[in-house]
């Protein structure tokens, strides 16, 4: 399959207005669902903070089985028509849980099998969506589209946690979930709508095996890439580990409300709308490798103050230190998002993007549960501690070579 880049028209314009509308939707119901979800799981149905870290665990635990035949059938087909479809399925799976409450049916297995089955389609729907902007857009026009799509994305994360939090402390925690599933609908009415299309054309016999193997060592053998790949494996161990224990944290350790959960996390949020603003002029001034590095190593330190965080006062120390982590993880992924999507030969991307979220990705269901069990074992404030430092460590692989050594990263394999 080949794809055919769209011109850079009115038209297109307003194609990619459509897919940021959608998508800063879907994040949002997502961001609900993410302090919702958690707090059913504490609130109604009284579970463990082992059970807790299972949810984003069985959330991401797709992507290990489904990553690498995603990414073949991306390239394969149109990525509109891919990301429709994921969305309707997140919808019926989302809606299911409020039902299941509303009939006195639910059970955490409910709402693991829940998890499971949205992560699923999550992984076709990311594989298409980090793959669809060169569809739409030249490459020269990808930083600042990857620039308002993450911005608006962490601004997602902003309110999203604070409606979450607000509407389980008014009307209960699975209420929140209904605007979840109303999100993916707004999502898939917006893709819907847009003009553009893929120009595809097979390939002859395919091969799924062997398209697999090209996307793996197209990865492994480039050094850009490879690196990348780790950083992103060993971070995400710590930011989701953290993560999955952060509403336990938050109410059983320090003894916050629901609605203050929402608001705490609401505020940390901003700090992905301030790394998504300065991620592009910190490339330009900087370098993007260098920018990527200063992002990266100058935020992780400061989620330490996260594992300090304590009633009254204290909760400072929370904010804070979740505002400039999330700054810092939120710059450096706009300006590698941009990278990824310019650097591969465009008839590999969806494989290439494919394989390093296998490894990226596959590593978050491990980091949910080594959360989990360790604040089962040795506590929740120490578990954070442990989560944190894994981040603030995992910043030293961009060191290595040849990401070290350079002012920007190339735009295209030499």
């Amino acid at each position: 399959m080949t794809t055919t880049l769209a011109p850079v028209t009115p038209g297109v314009r307003r194609d990619f207005r459509l897919l940021w509308i959608g998508q800063t939707s879907s994040k949002l119901g997502s961001t609900i669902t993410s302090v919702a979800l958690p707090l059913v799981a504490v609130s109604t149905l009284d579970a463990s903070a082992f059970l807790v870290a299972m949810l984003p665990a069985a959330t991401w635990l797709p992507w290990l089985i489904l990553g690498l035949p995603a990414g073949v059938w991306v390239d394969r087909l149109p990525r509109r028509t891919v990301m429709i479809v994921c969305d309707l399925a997140a919808l019926l799976v989302v809606l299911s849980v409020p039902v299941a409450a509303w009939l006195g049916m639910l059970h955490i297995a409910h709402l693991l099998a829940a998890a499971l089955l949205t992560g699923a389609a999550g992984v076709f729907f990311q594989t298409a969506y980090q793959t669809y902007p060169p569809v739409l857009l030249p490459a020269a026009a990808l930083p600042a589209a990857n620039a308002k799509l993450h911005g608006s994305e962490s601004a997602a994360q902003v309110v999203g946690p604070g409606i979450g939090g607000l509407v389980a402390q008014l009307f209960g925690a699975v209420t929140g979930l209904l605007g979840d599933a109303l999100s993916f609908l707004v999502s898939a009415i917006c893709l819907l709508r847009i003009e553009t299309r893929e120009k595809v054309t097979g390939r002859g016999q395919a091969n799924t095996l062997r398209e697999v193997g090209e996307g793996l060592r197209f990865v492994a053998a480039d050094r850009y890439l490879r690196v990348l790949t780790i950083f992103g494996a060993v971070s995400n161990i710590g930011l989701i580990g953290y993560q999955a224990v952060m509403v336990v944290f938050l109410t059983r350790v320090i003894g916050v409300s629901p609605g203050t959960v929402g608001g705490l996390i609401a505020v940390m949020g901003l700090g992905g709308v301030a790394g998504a603003v300065v991620a592009t002029p910190i490339s330009r001034r900087f370098g993007t490798a260098r920018g990527m590095i200063l992002c990266e190593l100058g935020g992780a330190p400061f989620g330490l103050l996260i594992a300090l965080g304590g009633p009254g006062p204290r909760l400072g120390f929370v904010v804070a230190g979740g505002f400039v982590l999330v700054a810092g993880v939120v710059a450096g992924n706009v300006i590698k998002a941009s990278f990824r999507q310019s650097y591969p030969p465009p008839h590999l991307l969806g494989r290439v993007t494919a394989s390093m979220q296998l490894v990226n990705y596959g590593t978050i269901p491990l980091g949910a549960l080594l959360a989990g069990a360790l604040a089962s074992t040795i506590g929740v404030r120490a578990t954070m501690w442990a989560m944190l430092a894994c981040v603030v460590l995992a910043g030293l692989i961009l060191l290595a070579e040849p990401i070290r050594g350079r002012r920007d990263l190339p735009l295209a394999v030499a």
